[in-house]
C-alpha cells in the first residue's frame, strides 16, 4: 500500500529520505507534510479541486514562504494565462473574462461523497490536523479526535487509518458517540497519498502566438463548451504533439511551445441589446429551438448586416490588438511571430479582415514602379467611368486632384465627399452607387476581364460595407478550420480568385476541413477552376493512413484489376493488399495490371509508410497561385473508421472536431516551426 511504502522510506536515515516522505519511523520521528497548491473549478454548480502543475505549486510555495504574502503578491501560473493573488487566495484569468477561482495550500484531504474525489480541508483546519498528527507521532499516542469547523469528527486511529465521520444526529444529540453517527470517510495526509493527476508544466519559452476566433454561437463543440475551453484542449494537444514529434528540438532547447489565445466576439455582439429586440418578435412555440436559432444561426445574418458586421469586425480586430499588447507587456522578451486561426464563421471574419489590411508601401516595391503607375492610372480611369455613368463628369477633376482611384472611392464616407466640396445631390448619388449590388456586379465583371495584376479588391467583392480596422501586426499564417470562405465568396459573386493574389499582410493560408463537415468548402478550385484535383490528405499524426482507408483503397484496386483481367489480376490484387498503400486506380485506366506490376517491381525503393503517389505527383504539377506562397491550400483530415459508416450521422461532429484533432494541431505546429527552420523529428508521409 502507499502508506507502507512511505513508512519504509521514513525508516531510512534522514539524509536519504526524500523531502516529501516521512510520517513515522521506529524513533517516532515526525516530518512536516509537503503542501501542494490547488484551485477550485466550479462547473454547473459543482466544485472540483484541481492541482496546479508541480512547477506552479513550487513557485506559489516559494512566494508563500518568502513571507511576502501579507502584501498582494501576484504569481503567474498556467503558462502566464492566470495570475494567483496570494493574499486573497484567488486565481484570476489574464486574457479573458472568467469567474475568479479560490486557491488553497493543501496538505490534508478527505474523500467526497459523490464522485470519490479527494477534497482538501481548509488551510486553518489542516494546520490543526497537522499539529494533532505531529503530537500523535511524537508521543506515539493515537485515537486522537478533532472537531472540524462544520462540527464533524475526525479520528486519527494510526498513521495508516484516519477517518472523517459525517454526523447524522442534530447538534442537540452531539453527546452520542460520533463513531455511530454516519458513514466514515477516508482522510489522507499529503498529495502523494491521494489519487490525483498532477498536470505537467508548460515550457516557459514561447516561440509563437496564435489567436483563435470562434464561429457562430457561444458554444464551440459537441459538448457545448466555450471557446476558452476548446482552445485549452487545442493547446494541450499541441504540448503532447511537441513532445511526440519535436523531441530533438526540445532536447536541444531550440523550441519551447506555441501559445494559443481565444478571441471572443459573440458576447460583444449579443450585448448590443439585439437579443431583447429579437425576444419581442420571437414566437412562443418551440421555445428552445427558437432560442438556439437566435443565439447561433442568426450570427451569420448579423455578419451580413452592415450595422452588426461593423460591431463584429471591430470586436475581433480590437480584441486581437488588445491581447497582442497585453501579451507583449507580460512577455517583454518575446521575439516570435503571430498567426491567426478561425473556425467556421470566425475564419470568414478573419479572411475579410485580412483582405482589407493595408500592406506597408515598401512591401509593394517588388511590383515595380511601372505596374504601380499603370494600376493607379487604371483606377482613376475607372472612377472617371463611374462618374460618367452617374452623369457627374464635371467632378472628375476634383477626384483626380485627390488621387482618388476606384478602391479609394469605395472607402469614401459622406463626410469625405463633403470635405472634397461635392454638393449634397451628387454625394447621395455616389454613396448609393457605392452600396448598390449593381455596382458590385459591375466591379466583378470588370475585374474578371481586367489585366493579370488585379489588386486585392477582387476577393473583397460583395463584402458588407464596413470600415475594416487594421491589425497591429502582420500575421505569419492564417489557418481556417471547417471554413465556408469559398461558399461566401461564390455567393458574393466572386467566380475566380486571381492566381497572383495574396493577402496583403499575411503570406500563408491553410484551409483545413473534415471530409464530412457540412459547413466547409474548398478554395483551390476557385484559383484553378479548369482542373479537377483532390485536396491534400493530412497525414495521420502516428504516420501512414488509417487502416480502414488503406483497406478501402486496396479493395478499389482489387475491383479495378478484376474488371480488366479477372484471372490474371488476382495475384496482383493480393499483392496490392500486402504492399504499402497506393492510390486508387482510376476506373478509366486500361493498363491497370501493367501499372500494378510495375509498382510491385519498384516496391523495394518505396518506404513502407509512403503517402499515395497520386497526392505526391499532383503537388508539384498544380499551381495554386500565391495565396499560400505557391503551396497547397486545401487540406482534408482522414475520417475515423466509425465515421465512415454513416457520413450524415457524423456531419455535425465533423464540423466541431478540430479542437481535439491531433492531425490538425500537428499541421499547425509543423507550418509554424517551418518558418523558423525547425522540422519534425521524422517527416510524416505526404507532408510537403
Amino acid at each position: 500500500s502507499i502508506m507502507s511504502a512511505r513508512e519504509q522510506q521514513q525508516a531510512q536515515p534522514p539524509p536519504a529520505a526524500p523531502p516529501e516522505a516521512g510520517e513515522l519511523d521506529g524513533g517516532n520521528r515526525y516530518e512536516a507534510v509537503v503542501p501542494h497548491w490547488f484551485y477550485c473549478k466550479v462547473t454547473d454548480s459543482r466544485e472540483r479541486w484541481v492541482p496546479f502543475s508541480t512547477q506552479d505549486s513550487e513557485r506559489l510555495e516559494e512566494a508563500h514562504g518568502s513571507g511576502r504574502d501579507k502584501e498582494d503578491l501576484v504569481v503567474p501560473t498556467s503558462g502566464g494565462r492566470y495570475d494567483v493573488h496570494l493574499k486573497k487566495r484567488q486565481r484570476v484569468a489574464v486574457y479573458w473574462e472568467e469567474e475568479v477561482s479560490e486557491v488553497r495550500r493543501c496538505t490534508w484531504f478527505y474523500k467526497g461523497d459523490k464522485d470519490n474525489k479527494y477534497i482538501p480541508y481548509s488551510e486553518t483546519f489542516s494546520k490543526e490536523l497537522e499539529e494533532a498528527y505531529m503530537i500523535a507521532v511524537t508521543l506515539d499516542e493515537w485515537k486522537k479526535k478533532l472537531e472540524s469547523p462544520s462540527r464533524e469528527i475526525i479520528i486519527l486511529h494510526n498513521p495508516k487509518l484516519m477517518v472523517h465521520y459525517h454526523p447524522v444526529a442534530t447538534s442537540d444529540d452531539w453527546g452520542s458517540t460520533p463513531t455511530e453517527q454516519g458513514r466514515p470517510r477516508t482522510v489522507k495526509r499529503g498529495v502523494e497519498n491521494i489519487a490525483v493527476e498532477i498536470p505537467n508544466g508548460e515550457p516557459l519559452q514561447i516561440d509563437h502566438l496564435v489567436f483563435v476566433v470562434h464561429g457562430i454561437g457561444p458554444a464551440c463543440d459537441i459538448r457545448f463548451r466555450s471557446i476558452v475551453q476548446c482552445v485549452n484542449d487545442f493547446r494541450n494537444v499541441s504540448l503532447s504533439m511537441l513532445q511526440a514529434h519535436f523531441k530533438k528540438a526540445q532536447e536541444q532547447q531550440q523550441i519551447g511551445r506555441v501559445e494559443f489565445l481565444p478571441v471572443n466576439w459573440h458576447s460583444s455582439l449579443h450585448s448590443t441589446g439585439v437579443d431583447v429586440d429579437l425576444e419581442r418578435i420571437t414566437l412562443p412555440s418551440i421555445n428552445r429551438l427558437r432560442h438556439f436559432i437566435n443565439d447561433t444561426i442568426l450570427d451569420v445574418f448579423f455578419y451580413n448586416s452592415s450595422t452588426y458586421c461593423q460591431t463584429i469586425v471591430d470586436t475581433v480586430a480590437s480584441e486581437m490588438n488588445r491581447l497582442y499588447q497585453l501579451f507583449l507587456q507580460r512577455n517583454p522578451l518575446f521575439k516570435g511571430g503571430v498567426s491567426i486561426a478561425g473556425h467556421s464563421l470566425g475564419s470568414l471574419i478573419l479572411f475579410d479582415l485580412l483582405t482589407n489590411q493595408k500592406a506597408a508601401p515598401e512591401e509593394d516595391e517588388h511590383n515595380g514602379e511601372g505596374s504601380r503607375t499603370t494600376s493607379s492610372n487604371r483606377g482613376i480611369e475607372q472612377v472617371r467611368e463611374i462618374l460618367k455613368k452617374l452623369e457627374l463628369s464635371e467632378y472628375c477633376e476634383v477626384f483626380e486632384k485627390e488621387k482618388m482611384d476606384r478602391q479609394a472611392l469605395f472607402l469614401c464616407t459622406e463626410k469625405n465627399l463633403k470635405e472634397m466640396g461635392i454638393p449634397l445631390g451628387p454625394r447621395m448619388k455616389i454613396l448609393h452607387y457605392i452600396s448598390s449590388k449593381e455596382e458590385m456586379q459591375v466591379c466583378l465583371l470588370h475585374d474578371l476581364y481586367s489585366s493579370r495584376n488585379c489588386q486585392y479588391r477582387d476577393v473583397g467583392l460583395g463584402q458588407v460595407s464596413a470600415n475594416y480596422p487594421q491589425l497591429n501586426y502582420k500575421p505569419t499564417i492564417f489557418f481556417a478550420f471547417g471554413s465556408p470562405i469559398g461558399m461566401f465568396l461564390t455567393v458574393r459573386g466572386v467566380k475566380r480568385i486571381n492566381p497572383n493574389y495574396s493577402l496583403p499582410t499575411c503570406k500563408g493560408f491553410f484551409n483545413i476541413f473534415h471530409p464530412f463537415d457540412p459547413v466547409a468548402y474548398r478554395i483551390e478550385p476557385m484559383i484553378v477552376p479548369d482542373l479537377e484535383f483532390e485536396p491534400m490528405l493530412l497525414p495521420h499524426h502516428k504516420g501512414r493512413k488509417r487502416m480502414h482507408l488503406e483497406l478501402k483503397e486496396g479493395l478499389t484496386r482489387m475491383s479495378v484489376d478484376l474488371k480488366n483481367n479477372l484471372l490474371g489480376s488476382l495475384r496482383v490484387a493480393w499483392q496490392s493488399f500486402t504492399r504499402a498503400p497506393l492510390p486508387a486506380v482510376e476506373a478509366a485506366s486500361t493498363d491497370a495490371e501493367a501499372e500494378a506490376e510495375a509498382s510491385v517491381e519498384k516496391q523495394p525503393d518505396t518506404k513502407p509508410d509512403e503517402t499515395p503517389p497520386a497526392v505526391k505527383e499532383e503537388a508539384p504539377l498544380i499551381n495554386v497561385g500565391r495565396l499560400n506562397g505557391g503551396n497547397r491550400i486545401d487540406y482534408v483530415l482522414q475520417e475515423k473508421p466509425i465515421e465512415s459508416f454513416n457520413e450524415y450521422l457524423f456531419a455535425l461532429q465533423g464540423h466541431l472536431c478540430y479542437w481535439e484533432s491531433e492531425d490538425t494541431v500537428l499541421l499547425v505546429l509543423k507550418e509554424i516551426y517551418q518558418t523558423q527552420g525547425i522540422t519534425l523529428d521524422q517527416p510524416l508521409p505526404g507532408s510537403q
